[in-house]
């Protein structure tokens, strides 16, 4: 609002000093301060709302050192990060770009099916919160509508990629990893004969990445800091491939896609970081607040749109590779329990416990300890990310 506004008294009046807010640079570091300052001082404010209505946390025992003292803490903080994204984006980012109305929509709407399962779960006493196959639709739905726009809107402009410059209309590309001419298409995965519908395909991948990418941040969110810190170094990386990504001359210095509009997310970006980190101020160890599924579910979406809307979803797996190893910890400790059931009719474990930082804390280690060598890994993670850029 107050990009437009400034742009407004600038165009008309060549009001002195307005111009400032077309550099990206100046908005960036303004809704990092504000959005953080929106959950440092509000937070404290919905903490004792939560407290006042009783939203406390329900605890079920399951012999971790520490755990039953976090019982009756106030959960559903995620609503003053959705809050501290929303407010400091709706003032200083450009609402007409495609990519911001898209990442908005995504933050919403996964708090919103985040909020009705803890609600459910704490007003209601429903333990179970909201029921699975309500959340995939959910997220599926987010899906569908991120991956039709992403191929369907007209101000989805395909990016230029160093081997081949700008594709015609419809072509659905990426970037691939690693590899020198690093454009990767996706109707390469489909016979020909098949080629028209890779839009179809496309849309699948983007409901499965978004789905896995929530899913994952809503099982790291098991610990007091460890969601919103590892969320808030993805993010900062994601804002600095943003900006890259949409910068004409540091795209071609790099010989990476150039994508159009691209830089108006970093502004997005730095809300996201300042929230996740303005966060911590309460959810560090011992937390005060948990961010609930309002939060987890949310921030991971958000981390999903934001990678496949400046063609780093191939990337994920690196990147947010806290995420991958809290999923695929469940996934493999309920298959081989299953398995091993079913064939020694007594099941096993990989695993003293899952997810992965359920299984330190059985081993006897500090949950602080724990977050911070997390955190530690999603550093090092980010940095191989960004050597992507170089390394081919």
């Amino acid at each position: 609002m107050l990009y437009h506004l400034f742009q407004y008294l600038d165009a008309q009046y060549d009001l002195a000093g307005a111009g400032v807010f077309q550099y990206i640079s100046f908005r960036a570091g303004m809704t990092t301060i504000i959005s953080l300052l929106i959950t440092i001082v509000f937070g404290r404010r919905l903490i004792d709302m939560l407290r006042r209505f009783q939203v406390g946390e329900s605890i079920r025992d399951l012999g971790l050192e520490g755990q039953m003292e976090k019982q009756g803490t106030p959960t559903m903080g995620g609503i003053i990060i959705i809050a501290a994204i929303v407010i400091p984006t709706l003032l200083f980012a450009n609402l007409t770009n495609v990519y911001v109305q898209l990442l908005l929509t995504t933050a919403m709407w996964m708090g919103l099916i985040g909020f009705i399962d803890d609600y459910l779960k704490v007003k209601k006493k429903n333990k179970e919160g909201l029921s699975g196959k309500f959340k995939i639709v959910g997220q599926v739905a987010i899906g569908l509508l991120v991956g039709l726009v992403m191929v369907m809107h007209p101000d989805v402009i395909i990016p230029s990629l160093p081997s081949s410059g700008f594709e015609d209309a419809g072509s659905i590309i990426t970037t691939l990893p690693f590899i020198k001419n690093n454009d990767f298409r996706y109707d390469w995965l489909l016979p020909y004969f098949l080629e028209d519908y890779t839009w179809l395909l496309y849309v699948l991948i983007v409901i499965f990445i978004i789905t896995a990418v929530s899913n994952g941040a809503n099982i790291t969110d098991g610990i007091d800091g460890l969601a919103a810190g590892s969320s808030a170094i993805i993010g900062l990386t994601l804002a600095i491939l943003a900006y890259l990504s949409g910068n004409a001359i540091f795209a071609d210095y790099l010989n990476i896609a150039f994508i159009p509009n691209a830089g108006e997310l970093v502004i997005f970006s730095t809300a996201f970081v300042g929230a996740c980190i303005g966060f911590l101020w309460y959810n560090s160890f011992p937390a005060q607040v948990f961010m609930g599924d309002t939060g987890s579910l949310s921030i991971g979406g958000i981390i999903a749109v934001l990678a496949l809307v400046i063609r780093k979803e191939l990337l994920i797996p690196v990147l947010c590779g806290i995420f991958l190893m809290e999923n695929l910890s469940v996934i493999m400790q309920v298959s081989y329990f299953k398995y091993t059931k079913k064939k020694y009719g007594e099941g096993k474990r990989i695993f003293l416990m899952s997810p992965l930082h359920h299984h330190y804390q059985k081993k006897g280690y500090h949950e602080a300890k724990i977050v911070t060598r997390f955190w530690t890994t999603g550093i090092l993670l980010a940095i191989a990310t960004l050597a992507t850029l170089k390394l081919r």
